[in-house]
């Protein structure tokens, strides 16, 4: 008998799920689950089980409509807006949905807003980490993608702050960051509906750089080259060395997995366990690639002293 075969036997079961690790750290496909229906209470807690683990689960073949992808993670928690700058850019009747593709996105944030951005993207993020509460989990499914390009690469940052040396644990461990929407591309000054959005209703909060998983009890790293705009309380040149040390160390291979979409697929994440990265590599294809995205109401979080994140800058994120 292989060994493959074996960890598959042993993996746990409830109700005929399977959940089959796709990396060392990050990622696990489950099997055996229809999510177009109720989940019994097995099934959810075999599911947080996962996330715990592997921070972030995917599916196949689960071909949810709005209301049913709204419905699958209220069975996980409280259901946000769709994101804190989306107007009455949600799809009709649902303002939970938050759709991601290339139209959307310049419909949102105006027609130049990715080109600004430059070539490698927006870089590792967890999302609307600037809130006082960022979304604890997101849900991400598919409708239309393209036949090759377009996959999205998690990392765990859990597993990256074990790697760390003790040295590094124990600075990071007493240091605050600036988090920011539009920190990473200067969107103060832009022209765009971006730069509209970021003056009139800005969205900063101050974070611990070491946060303390609600659920877990795990220590993680907490910035993102995204939105993260500095250290507090040390000078420009330490922040910026601190930073790139960690943001380095949070995209090394070893802590990551990439996820191939397909129609009918979800993803569906720890946001306070695992960073992503979206894709780039199809925008020159001229292909479609339509997702749709949920996020569940987060906690604010609280660093290995005790000290809780402080808002700069909006309120707090709660149900729809």
């Amino acid at each position: 008998m292989s060994t493959t075969a074996l960890k598959v036997r042993e993996l746990p079961v409830t109700q005929q799920i399977q959940v089959l690790p796709q990396s060392g750290y990050t990622g696990a496909l489950i099997t055996g689950v229809n999510l177009t229906k109720p989940l019994s209470r097995e099934q959810i807690a075999a599911i947080r089980g996962a996330l715990n683990k592997w921070g972030v689960v995917y599916f196949r073949d689960q071909y949810l409509n709005h209301a049913q992808h709204i419905a699958f993670g209220r069975q996980f928690g409280d259901v946000t807006p769709g994101h804190p700058y989306e107007g009455d850019l949600a799809p009709s009747g649902f303002p939970e949905i938050h759709t991601v593709s290339p139209d959307a996105y310049k419909k949102r944030y105006g027609e130049h807003y990715r080109r600004q951005e430059g070539s490698n993207g927006p870089g590792w993020h967890a999302d609307v980490t600037p809130l006082i509460n960022p979304p604890a989990y997101s849900i991400l499914r598919a409708e239309v993608v393209p036949e090759f390009s377009g996959d999205t690469h998690f990392t765990n940052v859990a597993a990256a702050y074990r790697g760390l040396s003790r040295p590094v644990r124990d600075l990071i461990d007493t240091l605050r960051a600036e988090h920011r929407f539009g920190a990473s591309q200067n969107a103060e000054r832009s022209n765009e509906k971006i730069g509209e959005w970021v003056r009139n209703k800005p969205l900063a909060s101050v974070h611990p750089v070491v946060r303390i998983h609600p659920d877990t009890g795990e220590k993680v790293i907490y910035v993102n080259p995204s939105f993260t705009r500095q250290i507090v309380g040390v000078s420009p040149r330490e922040s910026r060395h601190i930073l790139d040390l960690l943001f380095e160390h949070i995209a090394n291979p070893v802590y990551t997995d990439r996820f191939r979409w397909e129609p009918g697929s979800i993803a569906f994440w720890d946001n306070r366990a695992v960073l992503h990265l979206a894709p780039r590599d199809f925008e020159h294809l001229d292909v479609a690639r339509v997702l749709h995205r949920i996020t569940l109401v987060g906690d604010v979080p609280v660093g290995p002293t005790g000290e809780r994140s402080t808002s700069i800058d909006g309120e707090p994120f709660l149900a729809a």
